[in-house]
């Protein structure tokens, strides 16, 4: 079996609920295994659980040395109170302000550092909250090398292409790249470009504002005008990349849109969750770049980020078009937190 192939099933079991062997660790992932799973993979009762260190330093355990870094997971040792409920109730930030105060918790020595990365990443490719049970072994246990989640190679299979009539545009055609998670994007290839370096935009999916107009950010907006964009130049392609919510997944982005509801911004409600403030990986948008015979770009965008992400993956950005949208009363304030905490352009 290749090596997506394996990533695609480990992904598929945790989401199930089921044990995954990531070399010689075995997790269960907290918000998606029953109580009756937990029993029969830890009959002992003594599985610790495994945090992202950015939930950890949220439950104020960072300042432990085995919990010092952030960017580092974190194990918990096993609790006689620390059971599934409990532990759903430690995972999830928006049970933060409801609940009472939880502990002690003890932080152990982390000595399988890249299998525990993993496990994490593998979480969030799932969409699940960064927490889970590490259990003994399993003999139904999906297996999978770290390596396999740490460094799977961007990859960028074509599935169909056709052509796709937009309103007030030039000829389109759509076409659609299966990645190595088993994510499809959508690459939207306008007009002609004649060979030059032409004008592109990486769109990550936003439900909530593409499809239902949200103003709590300018997605939508983006989207629109990104297209407008492209036609008036003459031809370009549009990326629309599976990274909702900043790479943390639609049910992980809602639950950050109620801890804004509460006061924190965009940046520390992921933080709080135990993501990162930006989980987006752009190698894959690279690849398909690549896959259209594009090696060079004007590349749509206020994020340096995205500029330094495809220049790493081989892709020449010749130049950086801004792309400003107006603020409305509802955004204002996640606009002014993109460029003073992720450091996008003004």
């Amino acid at each position: 079996m290749s090596d997506s192939a394996n990533l695609r099933g480990a992904i598929a079991a945790l989401k199930g609920g089921r044990a995954v062997r990531i070399g010689a660790l075995t997790v269960l992932a907290v918000e998606a295994a029953t109580a009756e799973m937990l029993a029969l993979c830890d009959p002992e009762e003594v599985a610790p659980l495994l945090l992202s260190g950015w939930r950890a330093s949220a439950l104020s355990l960072a300042n432990r040395r085995e919990a010092a870094d952030p960017a580092e997971p974190v194990l918990v040792e096993r609790a006689d109170w620390l059971d599934s409920d409990a532990a759903r109730s430690i995972a999830d930030a928006g049970a933060d302000g409801d609940r009472a105060p939880i502990g002690p918790l003890a932080p152990l020595p982390l000595d399988q550092a890249d299998e525990a990365r993993a496990a994490i990443k593998l979480a969030r490719l799932a969409g699940l909250l960064p927490a889970l049970w590490v259990v003994g072994a399993s003999g139904g246990a999906i297996g999978i090398s770290s390596v396999s989640i740490l460094d799977a190679r961007a990859e960028a299979k074509l599935i169909a292409r056709a052509k796709l009539p937009l309103e007030e545009m030039p000829p389109t055609q759509i076409a659609v790249f299966r990645a190595s998670d088993g994510e499809e994007h959508v690459a939207l290839i306008v007009g002609a470009f004649g060979g030059e370096p032409p004008l592109v935009r990486l769109h990550s999916e936003c439900l909530t504002g593409d499809v239902f107009g949200s103003l709590k950010c300018d997605c939508g907006p983006q989207l629109k005008e990104a297209l407008g964009l492209i036609a008036q130049a003459g031809g370009g392609v549009l990326l629309y990349l599976r990274q909702e919510g900043r790479g943390i997944g639609i049910g992980n982005k809602i639950r950050a849109y109620a801890l804004q509801d509460r006061g924190f911004d965009t940046v520390d409600a992921n933080l709080r969750l135990g993501f990162a403030d930006d989980e987006r990986d752009y190698e894959e948008a690279a690849a398909i770049l690549r896959a259209l015979g594009i090696n060079s770009v004007r590349l749509l965008t206020n994020n340096p980020a995205k500029v330094k992400a495809l220049e790493r993956a081989g892709v020449e950005v010749v130049e950086r078009v801004g792309h400003h949208m107006p603020a409305n009363p509802h955004n204002a304030d996640y606009l002014g937190t993109k460029r003073a905490k992720s450091g996008h352009l003004p």
